[in-house]
């Protein structure tokens, strides 16, 4: 069973390479640079050179494969070019769809995110229904995963593409090499403690239940559908202290005020567009995110797939576990 897997150098992708070469699948993997995936990926895997804008690639990797898992994304909350994660996201994924197609593969699992569903009212958990429209997406990368979602969907129904589609909220654990925006926020708060937070909420998933939640999809997965994969909806305080608590440090203190946080996003933007620092810590994308408690639910994944995860402090501690022992966060 030969199957291909773009993304799997980034957080879910590479604990997923793991879980399927336990499996029993032989692994393909497609990665822009193939040293730096060697050092990250232990798994036997056949890598490809090459990218989402690359068919040629593209091709090879997908040649006799019977599965496809699409992970591959730009994910960045800061992006000067927003033209270049729109290459990436949303027409890397029509050209994959395509091939895929083309090529006679039997299954695919395509992994969009939660961002692109609505937000449940007063802070309920939003669950797969909860519509939105391309006008709710507030950042570049929601804005495409948002439309690359939609071109799956539309395949699916239009084509016949064997799409499942699943929906990982934040992946929190070990393997979080680059580290993502999540990963970053929790490494400053294990180094600092966080005394600083906003009023706001999100959903914490172990990277190894979501990574497994994706085998799930494949093996039960419903062609057209999609399923949050998730873990507990938390406040960012309560993320802060089971991160400082995990890292031995003081917790959280002081609550900042919205103004504030948007005087700080602009800040931000401003110092990233004038060269100074690459990735800001805050944007006004972020701060108006943060201005909505981002809770879901994986009810239907846990009722069809047999999905189910761990607490959101596990996973916080497996994170701060794995930045010591990789030395990036020093007692």
């Amino acid at each position: 069973m030969t199957v291909l897997i773009t993304g799997a150098t980034g957080l879910i992708g590479s604990r997923l390479v793991g879980i399927l070469a336990e499996s029993g699948f032989s692994i393909r993997a497609l990665v822009r640079d193939i040293e730096k995936a060697k050092r990250i990926i232990n798994s036997p895997v056949e890598f490809v050179r090459g990218d989402m804008n690359d068919p040629d690639a593209l091709k090879k990797g997908l040649r006799g494969c019977r599965y496809l898992f699409h992970l591959a994304a730009d994910y960045r909350l800061w992006v000067p070019d927003p033209a270049a994660m729109n290459r990436t996201n949303v027409e890397g994924t029509r050209q994959i769809m395509t091939m895929a197609m083309e090529a006679g593969v039997e299954r695919i699992v395509y992994t969009s995110s939660v961002c692109v569903l609505g937000c449940g009212k007063n802070g309920t958990p939003a669950d797969e229904n909860t519509a939105s429209t391309a006008a709710d997406m507030i950042s570049p990368y929601k804005k495409t995963k948002f439309h690359a979602e939609k071109i799956v969907m539309d395949m699916v129904r239009e084509k016949g593409l064997p799409a499942v589609t699943v929906n990982p909220s934040t992946p929190v654990g070990p393997g979080d090499s680059r580290p993502t925006p999540t990963g970053a926020m929790i490494l400053n708060t294990a180094r600092d403690g966080g005394r600083f937070y906003a009023d706001t909420g999100l959903n914490v998933g172990h990277v190894d239940d979501i990574a497994l939640g994706h085998l799930l999809a494949l093996r039960k997965g419903r062609i057209g559908e999609r399923y949050i994969l998730g873990g507990d909806n938390i406040s960012l305080k309560e993320l802060f202290a089971m991160t400082a608590l995990a890292a031995g440090k003081p917790g959280p203190v002081f609550k900042v005020p919205h103004a504030v946080m948007f005087s700080a996003g602009f800040a931000g933007e401003l110092v990233a567009r004038l060269g100074l620092v690459k990735n800001p810590v805050l944007t006004m994308d972020s701060v108006r995110m943060a201005a909505k408690k981002m809770y879901y639910s994986s009810a239907k994944a846990e009722k069809k797939l047999g999905y189910t995860h761990r607490p959101a402090e596990e996973a916080v501690k497996d994170a701060v576990r794995w930045f010591r022992e990789q030395g990036m966060l020093q007692d």
